[in-house]
């Protein structure tokens, strides 16, 4: 992909339970090529799993692009699009939860174009409404899920809240 390319990522995360085993989905699309992915941990935060499935999509991206992330967390969108997340790095992340993967978002979105955008959640969205598939499906995984290392290695109790 060169810089002409649009590509949408289509992003959604769960929790069963909050905190509990949580999924991440996320659907590429370019040019009539389409990726899907997921994966999930065994401990973490709605919140977790929602920057999650972003920082999933741009990993996969490889040249520099512009890029539309939609995705239904107001969190997410906002904190991106409002300027939030440079002003907690700039502040030494202070007790931000969530600042190693807003950290890598942040990083991530740097060697590309990205732009975010809020959709509405289960409202009949297609490409929402899969990824929310994707990331049940994936949490629904339980006991076989992966630990979430940052999240389950804090040791304060503001960990356990999104």
């Amino acid at each position: 992909m060169n810089q002409t390319h649009v590509v949408n990522i289509y992003t959604d995360g769960c929790c069963l339970g909050n905190p509990g085993p949580g999924g991440y989905g996320a659907v590429l699309s370019c040019n009539g090529h389409r990726k899907e992915l997921s994966g999930g941990f065994r401990l973490t935060t709605n919140n977790r799993m929602e920057i999650m499935a972003a920082v999933a999509g741009l990993r996969e991206l490889k040249t520099r692009c512009t890029i539309i992330v939609h995705s239904d967390s107001k969190l997410l969108v906002d904190a991106m699009s409002e300027g939030w997340v440079e002003k907690w790095k700039g502040s030494g992340w202070g007790d931000r939860l969530n600042a190693d993967l807003w950290d890598e978002l942040l990083t991530l979105c740097e060697k590309h174009v990205v732009f975010f955008r809020w959709v509405k959640g289960h409202n009949g969205h297609p490409q929402n409404e899969h990824c929310d598939q994707l990331a049940k499906k994936a949490a629904s995984k339980r006991k076989r899920l992966p630990v979430d290392v940052n999240y389950e290695n804090k040791t304060d109790s503001r960990s356990l809240f999104p």
